[in-house]
């Protein structure tokens, strides 16, 4: 209970306080869109930049916890294709688009300030090297995937493909921010410290005014579709893809323990709603992925809480 009350409510109340915000009217849509885009475009890569730029890269990027978080993320992208194609019936590119909401958990806004109230600062440094590869690597699987499907029988060459993945690749602050830190840290570039320090106050500010702003962007999504789907694609997200993560990371590859719950608590994290971006990128699986977002993000209230138990 302890957990519950000290770790994850105050995250999530800062979710509640801005869907509260919104529905009463306090906020604009307009202004929860504007806080979003300085947040996910500005604050947030500042975050990842300083993250990055501190990693002590031959310590702390290790293959393991890879291994461990993306056997869980690429076993569920895969199950819920096939959940989807052969329980549901639905067609190949909402299949894809299902999968990847099961696929991209919410590492960023969810992830990372779960894992710093519950285990402190120090403990984010595999969240950050889980992070660095997240976006790009989901992103251009997703993509990859869905052109594939899309393009079955149509005749279209594998270079739109690339052109596809690559500008959504470096067109995304996020990571623009990560390939920064990357660049100060493998090159030892200098940066003055008054730069430094305006932009961890920028940064300061990403994950309260992200939360708060995810707070506002569900007040958009209401419980519809088909909610099977919905469940498998929670079910998947919430518990089996830390149960993989934790069961390989306690067997096989033996985690460390600061890398076992980072990874873990990383796996157990809900779509985010990236899972509804990609899905309104295709037109496709838009509804199925909207409500995954906002049901799994009320189930992780009490799903992190029970992985926060099982964990040393």
């Amino acid at each position: 209970m302890q957990a519950l009350i000290e770790v994850i409510l105050p995250v999530f109340l800062v979710m509640a306080a801005g869907y509260g915000a919104t529905r009463a009217g306090w906020l604009q849509s307009e202004a929860i869109d504007g806080l979003m885009r300085f947040a996910q475009g500005v604050a947030v890569p500042c975050v990842l930049f300083l993250g990055v730029a501190q990693l002590d890269l031959a310590r702390d990027i290790q293959l393991e916890p890879f291994l461990a978080f993306y056997t869980g993320a690429f076993a569920c992208f895969i199950l819920g294709c096939l959940g989807a194609r052969f329980l549901f019936g639905r067609p190949g590119p909402d299949c894809v688009a299902i999968g990847f909401a099961c696929l991209f958990s919410n590492t960023l806004l969810l992830g990372l300030p779960i894992t710093e109230r519950a285990y402190g600062p120090d403990a984010l440094t595999t969240n950050y090297a889980l992070i660095a590869l997240h976006s790009p690597l989901m992103y251009a699987f997703g993509i990859t995937a869905m052109e594939v499907v899309k393009s079955r029988g149509l005749g279209l060459a594998m270079p739109r493909v690339l052109r596809q993945i690559g500008l959504g690749l470096v067109t995304n602050p996020l990571i623009i921010g990560i390939t920064a830190g990357f660049a100060v840290n493998i090159f030892q570039l200098p940066v003055p410290g008054v730069a430094w320090d305006a932009v961890t106050m920028i940064g300061t500010a990403g994950i309260p005014a992200s939360l708060f702003g995810l707070g506002g962007v569900l007040t958009r999504y209401r419980p519809d579709g088909d909610l099977r789907i919905v469940a498998m694609v929670t079910g998947l997200s919430l518990i089996l893809h830390p149960a993989i993560t934790y069961g390989l990371g306690q067997g096989a590859l033996g985690l460390t323990t600061p890398e076992l719950r980072s990874a873990t608590l990383t796996g157990a994290m809900p779509p985010g709603i990236n899972a509804y971006l990609f899905a309104n990128m295709y037109g496709v699986g838009k509804k199925v992925a909207a409500t995954s977002v906002l049901i799994g993000t009320v189930l992780a209230v009490v799903t992190a809480w029970f992985w926060l138990g099982v964990l040393p």
